[in-house]
């Protein structure tokens, strides 16, 4: 059948219409990205079940969306973890195992991550707050502004007021990464009036993971609740700005903790307080509200997640899974095993670990069992004093919970469910012995799959002798870090430590 000329005129017209706004990214089902992250916080909100903390906006945001009861980040560093984020790597596949600001880089500019690949599918991409990822150049986003730390929370209103002005200069689908400093130290009380009621050590109590309670540790939690509250106004802003823009309705929100709080046995460690975070997302039409996802989730999911609804070219062998399905309410079949690591922070605290858990149980690898960890006392000497008394007083399975941290064996194995914040150590209990010997098994077949570098003994042992090269009487020095790793990980063939 021939189709009358102005019949084919008007389908011409309608597919170069629809190819023209498929190229330029306008695309409806395409939805516009934000990320908010935040610094150095767990789960420690009301939505996640912590009532001394007020964070009505994330509460409300997850109440429209899902919030996810089991996530974490690869490594429990700042640097480390953002750049597994962007590049949907764990931190021994792209490099980035330490802080930006000590020399630790990722090994290959040119490795994908998402900025690139979102810019090809024609999004728009900004940054606000810092990338604190080497080479900065391997991202190239299209605005980076307030791009320092800002931990002395200064002009903390522009964050809202530069999004709004990002969220209405084009037409293009955008990814904007909106980076806070709030959890971070100084835990400042208040700023600029927020939050309005600060709390005091007389309010509140202890996180339960550190199993001691002084003043000192009253007051530092306290303060660190009032940076979530504050966190959660200036959230509240940025959300405002976003529905005045127009664009609320097509805009998928992912809100996530960089990892955990910079308190005891968190930030800098392999256990909960360190590497489980608050992750909540909302898409609008898609996700189911108020859902809660009990599935073990990474924030290496997001890659592979924001590849897919930015209908992106995918990026081959990424570790994730795309969370679409989950944020559907679907029920997939999902991972069984979560893997972490931990390899250093600065140049003082040197102490590689691998971990795995399941539903259930947890095990830690120590890489170097017996040796001192040196992020003990860097911890215990830089933020907190007055604890030997308090460990001479706590229960047993409390001090041994120290100890450990302090000088750990080979292999820690908890219990989760029964056990949540790691006190009681089960690796010599013959009736795990079977959990034990699969939980190896599991974290070693990870790390030959991932192709983990210091499963070769010689790259451990070179990368402990390039950091502690860098101490000069007792104190590291970044001016003598001399680093190669990423010259050498992948040179010699890996034997089993």
């Amino acid at each position: 059948m021939t189709l009358p000329r102005i019949s084919v005129t008007i389908i011409s017209i309608i597919v170069a219409l629809t190819s023209c706004a498929a190229a330029s990214g306008e695309a409806p089902e395409r939805p516009n990205i934000l990320l908010i992250v935040s610094e150095d916080n767990g789960p420690e909100l009301g939505c996640y079940g912590t009532p001394s903390v007020k964070t009505p906006v994330l509460d409300r945001l997850a109440g429209n969306g899902v919030r996810f009861h089991n996530a974490y980040v690869p490594q429990a560093g700042c640097s480390q973890s953002r750049a597994a984020l962007l590049t949907g790597l764990y931190p021994h596949q792209n490099g980035q195992i330490g802080l930006a600001t000590w020399k630790f880089r990722m090994y290959r500019e040119d490795t994908p991550n998402l900025v690139r690949s979102l810019k090809q599918a024609g999004y728009r991409t900004g940054i606000l707050g810092k990338l604190h990822i080497n080479p900065a150049t391997a991202f190239p986003f299209d605005l980076h502004e307030i791009s320092s730390a800002n931990f002395s929370r200064k002009k903390l209103k522009d964050y809202a007021k530069k999004a709004g002005d990002f969220f209405a200069a084009g037409k293009q689908p955008f990814f904007l990464s909106v980076n806070y400093p709030d959890a971070h130290r100084p835990l400042l009380a208040q700023v600029k009036g927020l939050p309005a009621k600060p709390l005091t050590a007389r309010d509140v109590r202890p996180l339960a993971y550190f199993g001691l309670d002084t003043p000192e540790l009253r007051a530092d939690t306290a303060n660190y609740y009032n940076c979530m509250s504050r966190l959660d106004s200036l959230i509240g802003d940025l959300l405002k700005t976003l529905e005045q823009s127009g664009k609320a309705d097509n805009t998928l929100v992912i809100y996530l903790g960089d990892h955990g709080a910079d308190l005891l046995r968190g930030k800098r460690t392999s256990y909960e307080g360190g590497v489980r975070i608050p992750l909540i997302v909302r898409w609008p039409g898609k996700t189911k509200p108020g859902h809660v996802a009990q599935e073990l989730v990474s924030t290496l999911d997001l890659m592979p997640t924001l590849l897919t609804v930015a209908h992106a070219a995918p990026v081959k062998n990424l570790p994730g899974q795309s969370l679409v399905p989950l944020l559907e309410g679907k029920s997939p079949s999902w991972r069984e095993y979560l893997f972490t690591e931990y390899h250093t922070h600065s140049g003082h605290n040197f102490y590689p670990q691998r971990t795995v858990r399941n539903h259930r149980y947890k095990l830690v690898r120590n890489l170097q069992p017996g040796k001192e960890n040196p992020g003990y006392e860097f911890t215990m000497k830089r933020f907190f004093s007055g604890l030997a008394t308090s460990l001479e007083e706590a229960p047993n399975s409390i001090r041994e919970s120290y100890r450990r941290m302090k000088t750990p064996n080979a292999f820690e194995l908890y219990d989760l469910q029964q056990d949540p914040y790691e006190f009681q150590d089960l690796v010599s209990d013959p009736g795990h012995a079977s959990i034990l010997a699969n939980l190896k098994q599991q974290l070693h077949d990870w790390r030959k799959e991932t192709q983990d570098p210091l499963l070769d003994t010689n790259n451990l042992e070179r990368l402990a002798a390039e950091i502690e090269a860098c101490m000069v009487d007792g104190q590291p020095q970044k001016g003598k870090l001399e680093l190669t790793y990423p010259d050498y990980f992948f040179v010699h063939p890996t034997r089993s430590n």
